[in-house]
């Protein structure tokens, strides 16, 4: 089957590991299934894959990706869950500690088909496009848990994400403002900013810049670059729930002294459960959100795809088709 596959890893030169080639089509395993895939959808951590990111040389060549969607076995249109719990985990699954994502321990999605277990097979439900579809699995799904299950928010309340453009940005901008809440974005691209507000944010800023007023939250993916501004711009009582440090995970001022003197609350957000991407998908359809697309692609042509993230000129998710 075509995949597209990490071959090697440089941190230097990521792309020059990536692959587009023949491999082996899964072999069956009891309690898994076949996905046929129709879409499946880029994330940095494919990137990060071929930089040698939680991904051990010795377990390559490795299908990367970990969004897609496609049909099981039984004729099931499907979305994948890429939360792969080790065998016998109870509860949710984003907090075993042997947990896996699909490209770290079992091939991807960026493939004609991928081999999961039967439960990680999401019913998609009518009304939502195989595009689309491809874009919830990691970026929206980690988006769905920070606003939903680990904010402690309410509708009504203004938050603050850092870093407009990105997957993980725009849903968090589009899932907020679905959901009634005042989304406030920075960038350091006034065009990736604009582009923000089209789709729901209520008000841009630059990076690091002053807010007219203090958030409830803010949703942090950014990291070092970002970690100051984030901490002085809650109220307090206010929280930062973080996903990600693309910008590092060593700021030059942790900001403890604010952090406990105006009792703010820090919360690690990672992936989502089985049951979250069900509903994701659901509350997608029910409010009519249409997902931020950067650009839908062959996979014959991910290299492109690649070289765009790589680039950092996105806004919005990569999509691959799948023939």
């Amino acid at each position: 089957m075509l995949a597209v596959y990490a071959a090697s890893q440089s941190k230097d030169d990521p792309l020059s590991g990536l692959e587009i080639g023949e491999r082996p089509d899964p072999e069956p395993r009891p309690g898994w299934t076949t996905v046929t895939l129709r879409t499946a959808g880029l994330n940095h951590h494919d990137l990060f894959s071929l930089q040698g990111v939680g991904l051990p040389a010795d377990r390559l060549p490795m299908i990367l990706g970990c969004d897609g969607a496609g049909v099981d076995e039984d004729g099931n249109e499907v979305i994948v869950h890429a939360v792969v719990p080790s065998e016998g985990w109870q509860g949710d699954e984003t907090l075993d500690p042997k947990r896996t994502l699909l490209s770290e321990l079992h091939d991807g999605t960026l493939a004609q088909k991928v081999l999961v277990p039967k439960a990680n097979a999401v019913p998609k439900p009518e009304g939502l496009s195989w595009e689309h579809a491809a874009t919830l699995s990691t970026a929206w799904l980690t988006a769905y848990r920070m606003l939903f299950s680990n904010s402690g928010l309410t509708p009504g309340a203004t938050v603050l994400v850092q870093g407009a453009g990105g997957g993980v940005a725009t849903a968090l901008v589009q899932l907020g403002s679905a959901a009634g809440y005042r989304m406030w974005v920075t960038s350091r691209d006034e065009a990736k900013g604009a582009k923000a507000l089209e789709i729901g944010a209520d008000r841009a800023f630059a990076s690091g810049e002053r807010l007219p007023e203090r958030v409830d939250a803010v949703m942090e993916t950014v990291g070092a670059a970002t970690w100051s501004h984030s901490v002085k711009s809650l109220k307090p009582g206010g929280t930062i729930v973080i996903c990600g440090a693309t910008s590092g995970d060593a700021p030059a001022k942790a900001e403890l002294t604010q952090i406990f003197f105006r009792q703010l609350r820090v919360i690690g957000s990672t992936m989502g459960t089985r049951l979250e991407l069900e509903r994701l998908a659901q509350f997608v359809v029910q409010q009519g959100i249409e997902p931020a697309i950067d650009s839908v692609m062959p996979l014959e042509q991910a290299r492109d795809g690649f070289a765009k993230m790589a680039s950092g000129e996105l806004f919005g998710k990569v999509v691959f088709t799948v023939s």
